[in-house]
């Protein structure tokens, strides 16, 4: 049936209003990276711009010169966040289905537990005592990994829903009639049926690792160990202190122009960010599936 007047006019309306949120969230990214590719100066006198005036490469020659470290600091970070990442979901999932059965022993007191854990902790004294002191994890990779594996309980309550309001009992008992083990229900059926969840929590826990500045920055203090985000604070620290203390010119923007302190922050944030847009689309159809199905009130 062909459509009315009406209906085609409420279609182009709604695409235009999504193209537009959609150019809202890609413009700025934009920005960062034209930005990045800017002089200092052209920056300093006609402020942000998508098409600036005269382009620039100086802000990455400038981490250019600390390449080893960057990329030392990369294969850190890589292996934190798939390390971090398939153990962390392996704890989460193996906490959530346990608490999604009904007949499972005490699993309101489990999920309550996990709950309370979103409400309240120890704390950063006691918290970094405990790493330091008991387990002994400064200045190792596992100082890195660690805190992440105690996971969030936001993530554990949606896998629970999902794992109750998608997963049909029926084929759970029917395994089980077959002759199947618990271990092998949930990992020859549960599993493979728990994609969406499994992708959508995978993602949320790689973010996390990927950006995560403060372990390093209260349990690393060898550079060697330093993660990315660690390593490229470090950077625009030292570079502030070479500017405040420049000699090389007398001026306040001859000064400022001498570093490229916003080029720099932009450059970083780049080479920040480029990792994850690149994961992204692997995992945006499981992850919009498994936030919908795992919003459902069980």
């Amino acid at each position: 049936m062909k459509a009315t007047w009406k209906q085609q006019t409420f279609q182009w309306s709604v695409h235009a209003l999504f193209i537009a949120l959609g150019a809202m969230c890609i413009l700025p990214f934009v920005l960062l990276v034209t930005t990045s590719f800017t002089d200092e100066m052209t920056i300093l006198r006609d402020g942000y711009s998508f098409l600036p005036d005269q382009f620039s490469l100086e802000a990455y020659r400038f981490l250019w010169q600390d390449a080893e470290n960057i990329s030392r600091a990369y294969g850190i970070t890589i292996l934190v966040t798939v390390v971090g990442t398939f153990v962390g979901l392996s704890v989460s999932a193996l906490l959530s289905y346990p608490i999604s059965r009904k007949d499972m022993p005490f699993r309101t007191q489990l999920s309550f537990y996990v709950f309370f854990t979103m409400l309240f902790n120890g704390g950063l004294v006691p918290t970094y005592l405990i790493y330091t002191q008991v387990f002994d994890l400064k200045n190792t990779l596992l100082a890195l990994i660690v805190p992440g594996l105690l996971t969030n309980g936001f993530y554990i309550l949606i896998m629970r829903t999902f794992f109750s309001n998608s997963i049909p009992v029926q084929v759970i008992e029917s395994a089980a009639i077959d002759g199947a083990g618990e271990f092998k229900i949930f990992f020859r059926i549960v599993l493979p049926l728990s994609l969406p969840i499994l992708a959508t929590v995978g993602l949320m826990q790689t973010i996390g690792y990927w950006n995560d500045w403060f372990n390093g920055l209260i349990y690393i203090t060898e550079s060697r160990m330093f993660s990315l985000q660690n390593l490229l604070n470090r950077i625009l620290l030292n570079a502030q202190f070479l500017q405040s203390n420049s000699d090389m010119a007398s001026t306040e923007i001859a000064t400022s122009a001498s570093i490229p302190m916003e080029s720099i922050r932009m450059a970083m944030a780049v080479i920040g960010v480029v990792p994850l847009l690149c994961a992204y689309p692997f995992f945006q159809k499981y992850f919009v599936k498994g936030l919908v199905i795992g919003a459902v009130k069980g």
